[in-house]
Parts: structure tokens; sequence; C-alpha cells
């Protein structure tokens, strides 16, 4: 007997089914609309969703093919491997030139690239069969104008069209083929999901784990293109090009920066695999020579050449299966693992790349929630920018693919935003190069569960083991309570060594963490931004940013935070 919904009785994949796809089975099933939106977050089992669907249409013979359209060529294999599974055969290497694929297949597996070099193909294969369409991730369809069009006039006759995505937004307005926008009273559209299922109900249910946010500041040093030399610290109130300026710093392989927090980072997987054996990292790197340099620093922290995964190399999805079912370390790779990937065991990160538009820090961070065992947490290690602090402190929050008209100077900086460099820049339009001269790696805070947690600290200090020794299998409410005694015990600790009996330079650095670990209580005890605390102390004492004030300069900062906590100002 066919399996007959919602007759959960009758239909034998019941009982492998989570809550969230048996709604969303329920809703699609009371109204069979052609379209059908359906957001969940990454690890939520989307996939598992759309098969299902994908079998129960094919028992009520509303269709008798499947096209799945995937971002990238490894996805697509991933996907033929799970619909196998449950007697789908999908074909993973159909060509839209060639037309006919085996008999034995019910399906066929495109990218969105795939389908834009002949999307007419592809209409006239769907037309010739009642055909569901699933679009993964939809809002790929998106990266270009000519991406759009080309999966609306391939899928526009399908019979049936399921849109899935874990990150329902976009850095830009194009259109969405299929989505349904509705006004949202400010004048934009917003792109309206059928059933939406996010990271806090996830959380909520054990099916995705909590992330712990380490972030890293630290001073930093750079030539520009001008030949001006620049010093700032990361994580300090900067403009956006000093910013970006700092955060390219940082991730240069030859600074101190990089290895200090990638040392950190195999450290908490090392703390991690106590509890969690076969857990594993991941390096984002933002180009193959940075992914290279890394995976070299990574090498002479564990001894082990890490697994690296670059774009043009026809062995990647191989790579990465490989490493998904194996028991290696570390992963270091560009792209090729920011989306869609299923490596469950991957429980430690460290985002490393430029790449910082809200679209990709989800998908990316999307890779370490999965959960396969109550109590998993997942570590992700990241730069002290605004902006990175700020997508973190939000992974609760729900959006939507909004569009709006944009001026062409916003267009430009959206494009550059998403651009992906295969080398680095190399600035040759300058009179001179970028030059990173010199970085340093400082532990910053926690950010988790929207809250931020910790004074400061160096990195290798008893403060910072501290933090990075928390276990890898923890309840979020276990997770919180032993932050706040961390940072509890650390507020205790502070004060150990007078700073003057110091080198000059490491009584600068002691100033600067004592600083930062009272703009850090004072933002507990007022709610205020770091960042909007530091300007104020520069506005009311003057001087130039931390990282090159002076003694003096950082004392009356100092002084100044705790006249502010004596007279509760």
């Amino acid at each position: 007997m066919p399996p007959a919904f919602p007759d959960r009785a009758a239909w034998g994949t019941a009982r492998q089914l989570r809550a969230w796809q048996s709604a969303a089975l329920e809703q699609y099933f009371a109204g069979n609309p052609k379209d059908f939106l359906a957001v969940a977050t990454p690890g939520a089992g989307k996939t598992s969703f759309a098969l299902t669907l994908a079998a129960n249409l094919f028992s009520r013979r509303v269709i008798d093919r499947v096209v799945v359209v995937a971002p990238t060529e490894h996805l697509k294999t991933q996907w033929a491997e799970a619909a196998d599974k449950i007697n789908i055969p999908i074909d993973p290497n159909f060509g839209s030139k060639q037309g006919k694929t085996s008999k034995d297949f019910k399906g066929i597996a495109l990218t969105y690239a795939g389908v834009a070099t002949n999307p007419l193909a592809l209409r006239i294969r769907v037309e010739g069969f009642k055909t569901l369409v699933i679009l993964d991730e939809v809002h790929h369809a998106g990266d270009s104008m000519g991406w759009g069009e080309a999966v609306r006039e391939a899928f526009e006759p399908a019979t049936r069209r399921l849109a899935l995505t874990g990150t329902p937004f976009r850095s830009d307005a194009n259109p969405i083929p299929f989505v349904r926008y509705e006004p949202d009273g400010s004048g934009a559209l917003r792109s309206v999901a059928d059933y939406s299922y996010g990271y806090g109900p996830a959380l909520e249910d054990g099916i995705v784990r909590p992330v712990l946010f380490m972030a890293y500041s630290g001073d930093m040093h750079w030539r520009t293109k001008a030949g001006d030399e620049v010093a700032a610290r990361l994580g300090e109130p900067l403009t956006k090009d000093l910013t970006n300026q700092a955060l390219r710093t940082a991730l240069d392989p030859s600074g101190s920066w990089i290895p200090a927090v990638l040392t950190a980072a195999d450290h908490r997987l090392t703390e991690v695999r106590q509890h969690v054996p076969d857990a594993g990292g991941l390096v984002i790197a933002s180009d193959q020579t940075h992914a290279r340099a890394y995976a070299d620093i990574l090498k002479s922290i564990t001894g082990k050449k890490p697994v690296l995964v670059l774009s043009d190399e026809a062995q990647s999805g191989r790579k990465i299966s490989k490493f998904a079912a194996g028991d290696d370390r570390w992963m270091v790779a560009v792209r090729m693992v920011s989306e869609g990937v299923d490596v469950p065991r991957l429980a430690v990160g460290v985002y490393a790349t430029m790449t910082a538009t809200p679209l990709f820090f989800a998908q990316a961070v999307g890779r370490f929630v999965r959960a396969r065992a109550k109590g998993e947490t997942a570590s992700v290690f990241l730069p002290s920018a605004p902006h990175l602090l700020r997508y973190a402190a939000e992974m609760e929050v729900e959006r939507d693919h909004a569009l709006k008209p944009r001026s062409e100077d916003e267009s430009q900086l959206l494009v550059d935003a998403e651009q992906t460099e295969s080398e680095p820049d190399a600035d040759l339009d300058g009179e001179h190069s970028f030059a990173a001269l010199a970085s340093d790696a400082d532990f910053d805070r926690v950010v988790f569960d929207g809250g931020e947690f910790g004074l400061g600290a160096y990195s290798g200090s008893e403060d910072e083991l501290d933090y990075l020794g928390i276990p890898g299998l923890l309840e979020p409410d276990q997770v919180k309570d032993l932050l706040r005694q961390h940072q509890a015990k650390q507020v205790a600790r502070g004060g150990a060594e007078p700073p003057e009996s110091y080198s000059t330079h490491r009584r600068l650095r002691e100033l600067r963490k004592e600083l930062n670990g009272l703009v850090a209580a004072w933002h507990h005890r007022t709610g205020k931004p770091h960042g909007v605390i530091h300007a104020v102390l520069v506005s009311e004492c003057g001087g130039p940013p931390s990282a090159v004030a002076s003694e003096d300069q950082l004392q009356e900062r100092i002084d100044a935070v705790r006249q502010w906590a004596t007279s509760g100002a």
C-alpha cells in the first residue's frame, strides 16, 4: 500500500521524521500548492523533509520525475546519495546538453550554473514529465539576473516546485524566482515563507548545537596603499575602511594573530574531543594562498597536515566526504564547505575570511550546528570585528529577503563584499602595496546566547585557558553558568602583578588589557556596546586609539571608567 498522508500510521517513514518536518508536511498536503518555500535552519534536516515529500508525491502519482538544483557539484552528489537510500535514484552527473539519462533514474541533479547553460532544454524535459523541482538553497537563484531568469524559464512548467533555504535573505535586491513577496509597510517587498523553522526553536528541540563564539582582538600594524603606516586595535571604534584593513592584517598568515588563534582553536578541539572523540575542526580562509599558509601553520601546531580543500581541485568533493567519514582533526577550505555540505562531526571552526556578509556568515556557522548527541556544543573562533560580533549576537534572529531600491554605490559595495578572490589582492593600482606589518592576538570575549562573557586576556594566559577548557558536552544553561563562573574568577584574579614591574611593551599591553576588562565590565553593567564605550573614553580623555595610546593616556581612561563606576554615571 502506498503511504497515505496525513495518516501517520500508514506512512512508513513517520517514525524517522522530526516534529517540524511532520508539521511542514501536514501544512503542505493541506493545501497541495504548486510552490512551497520551506525555511529551516542549517542542520535541521531540509534534505530529509524534501525527499520524504518527493516520495509521497511519487506514491500518489502526482509526479513521475524529480529535478534537484543545488549550489555546488559536491551537493549534487550528496543529494543523489541521500535520495538513493529511499529508492529515488537521481543522476548527479546529468548534463543539460545530453537531454537523456538512464531509465534507471527517477530524477536528475544540477547546479544553478548548470541550469543557466541550457534552460530551454530543461524546460522541454520538465514539460515532458510530471516533475517536482527541488530548489536547494534557493537564494542562489538570485546570485545573478541570468541565473534567476534561467531558473524561471526552465522550471515554470513544473508540476510542483519546492524551494528550500536555511538563510532566507540576500545582501542584494535580486528577486528569487518562485518566491512570494509581500509589502512590509516600509516601502520594501519581503519574502514570505510557507513554513519556517529557525535556529531558536531548533536549539530548544535539541536538533542543533548551541554555539560559543570565541572572539579575539589584538594590536594591528599595517602600511596602506598610500604608504602610510597605521596602528589600531581590532575591535575598537574604527571607520569601515580601517576595520577592514585591521581585519586583513589579523588574517595575514605572516603575523602573530593567526598562529595564536589557531593554537587556541586546536586547544579547544582537544578539549571537545575528550567528550566527542571524532570531533573535527574547519578553518574557512579568504583565498587559496591563505588556505595553504593556514594549513602549514596547523601542521606546525599539531604535527599533522590538515585536509586542504581548494575549489579548483578535481578531488575537492571526495576530500570533503573522506574527511566527514574519517577522524582527521582539521580541514582548511576557502568556500567549498560554506553551505549545505554535511559534515556533522565539525565542532570547532575558525572564521578567517574577509567575506563578511550576513548571508555568508550564517552559512558558514551552519556547518557547525548540526547536533548528533544531547549536550554537544560548537565553538567558532572569529576576529573581534564589530559586524562579525553583531552577526554572532543575532544568531537567533529571523530574517527574510527584502527587495528595496538601492543606489549604484550601494550595489557596488554589495558586489565587492560578496566577491571571492582566488588569490590575494596585489593592489597593483597604488603607489605601494597594502602590507600587514605586525599583529598580535588577545582573547577578547565569548558571545553566547546573545550575551557576552569575559574581560579580555592574553593569548596563552590562564584566563584564556579557562574559557577554552569548557567541556564539549554541556546543556546551554550549564554553559552559561560556567561562563559566569569563569568571568567572576577572572575579575577576582585581576591585578596580580603591578604593571610598573614590566618592560614598556608589557606595561602597555597590561594597561590595554586592564582597560578592555573595565570596558567589558561597564558593558555588562550598562548594556552599551564595547565600541561605544571606547569612543566615549577617547572623546572625554582625548588621544588616539588604545593600540597607539601612551601609558598616561591609557591610565587616564582606566581612571575614567573607575570614576564612572564609583559615581554611577
